[in-house]
């Protein structure tokens, strides 16, 4: 079931965040990497690594600096 929303919300936004995922699905990133995982396997899903922020603090969630991009059909 949130395998099925996961891929509609990709599919409808094109790319988001995992925190952005995490919070529109309503659950936790941990919850939806293996799902991520699996649909980039499959070629449906790109993930996108984040650079840092610019003020190099390093205190950003990475959550908010990984994107995944919809690539499937």
């Amino acid at each position: 079931m949130i395998l099925s929303r996961l891929t509609d919300h990709l599919r409808s936004h094109g790319r988001a965040s995992l925190a952005d995922l995490a919070r529109a699905l309503d659950t936790t990133p941990d919850a939806l990497e293996g799902m991520l995982k699996l649909l980039e396997r499959k070629g449906q899903v790109r993930r996108l690594e984040g650079a840092p922020c610019p003020g190099g603090c390093c205190k950003c969630d990475p959550a908010t600096l990984t994107l995944y991009e919809w690539a499937g059909r």
